[in-house]
């Protein structure tokens, strides 16, 4: 009989296979062939990173109370439907409104997963954690060539040659790749003593006092704050990395495969780096991720060619891991049994600040100052994270 934990990392492949395949590389070319420009692009990606702060903690808290499994099919319903709304829209509010109701499903998604595996594991937590981090990874990375493929078929889609019909069959694909997800979590069950205890009353009503003790734990906010700095330089990567690659005469294809080494990378080292953080500790590990995932994407910013692009997103790819594979198996050793839904949703939170703050100021330094300072801002944020990191441990 398949296990509860791999279920769970199948679920995890698929839905964010559809989640990224909607985003990398398609939607800044689907902004461009809708006529947005680079601030138009910044904004429109925040949109859902904006729907994790207002809901990822949310989601994380009432999983802790209602069930893990609850809050996964809804989840699901909406990777399962949002993908298809794209194919009805033509203005660029109307993206805007979907990448919204798309970004529920992540939100919700993100944090309820990780608690459960962190309720399912202890001594190993870092390795499994990475582990699930990893065959989601495989549905981020796979879903970038993927997309760059369709694209590229159908010719150079930001131009209007076959664009349509390149942008339809993708989101088709995306939406098909849900319905499989949500499938999925029809197997995965939650015991019936379980969801009774999560739905006691005196939980539900304690929310206020769970909310402050976890603002008020200092080494969980200063985790998270490292999280968002990671996803803020994600967030300028992933957004403009395909614009950078146009305007050096880079394909659809290429800028889909540079992303998606990236992800591989996080995806074969994850496990080994969280078997370390088990073994090692967590702290230094976050520590030397942060400054050499600084260093990254001072590479990027300067890189002039395919190859110094490929290069640095793999490099990148691995600061990543470093701190990722520790950070949040640091914030679930810290958070009390039972809440380890509210913290992995607080980390949520944090980190889509800094997933929705990266493309909008890197689409504001952009506009202002050119592409390579965008990356530059990226790595500033980094290292000022490492920093405080250090001194507030200190």
């Amino acid at each position: 009989m398949i296990s509860a934990f791999k279920i769970l990392c199948w679920i995890g492949l698929l839905a964010i296979f559809s989640s990224t395949i909607s985003k990398n590389p398609a939607l800044p070319l689907l902004v461009v062939h809708l006529n947005g420009d680079h601030m138009v692009i910044g904004m429109i990606a925040s949109v859902s990173a904006l729907t994790g702060i207002l809901f990822s903690l949310p989601a994380g808290f009432f999983s802790d109370k209602i069930g893990r499994h609850r809050m996964l099919l809804i989840s699901g319903f909406i990777f399962a439907t949002a993908p298809f709304l794209y194919l009805f829209a033509d203005e660029l509010w109307q993206i805007a409104l979907i990448r919204f109701y798309h970004g529920l499903a992540t939100a919700i998604f993100g944090p309820v997963a990780m608690a459960l595996v962190a309720d399912l594991y202890h001594e190993s937590r870092g390795e499994k954690m990475a582990w699930f981090s990893t065959a989601t990874l495989l549905g981020r990375f796979s879903a970038p060539a993927t997309g760059g493929a369709i694209l590229a078929f159908y010719g150079r889609a930001e131009t209007g040659a076959g664009a349509s019909d390149a942008f339809n069959l993708l989101y088709i694909i995306c939406g098909i790749t849900g319905l499989l997800a949500l499938g999925g979590l029809f197997f995965l069950s939650e015991s019936r003593k379980n969801r009774q205890s999560q739905l006691s009353p005196q939980r539900i009503n304690n929310w206020r006092a769970e909310l402050r003790g976890l603002l008020s734990h200092r080494a969980i906010m200063i985790t998270c704050v490292v999280e968002a700095s990671i996803l803020f330089s994600f967030g300028i990567f992933e957004t403009f990395l395909p614009i950078r690659g146009l305007s050096l005469g880079l394909s659809p294809w290429d800028i889909g495969l540079c992303i998606s080494s990236q992800i591989i990378t996080i995806a074969l080292s994850k496990p080994l780096l969280g078997r370390v953080s088990d073994q090692y500790g967590r702290s230094p590990q976050i520590v030397i991720g942060t400054i050499f995932t600084s260093v990254c994407m001072l590479v990027l910013a300067f890189s002039n060619s395919f190859y110094f692009i490929l290069g640095g997103s793999i490099l990148l790819g691995l600061g990543i891991s470093i701190v990722t594979s520790a950070s949040a198996a640091h914030i679930a050793d810290l958070s009390k049994q039972g809440s380890h839904g509210s913290s992995m949703g607080m980390l949520g939170s944090v980190m889509d600040i800094g997933h929705t703050a990266g493309p909008l100021a890197g689409g504001i330094i952009a506009v202002a100052f050119g592409l390579t300072a965008s990356f530059i801002s990226g790595s500033i944020i980094l290292i000022a994270s490492a920093f405080y990191f250090i001194w507030q441990k200190n």
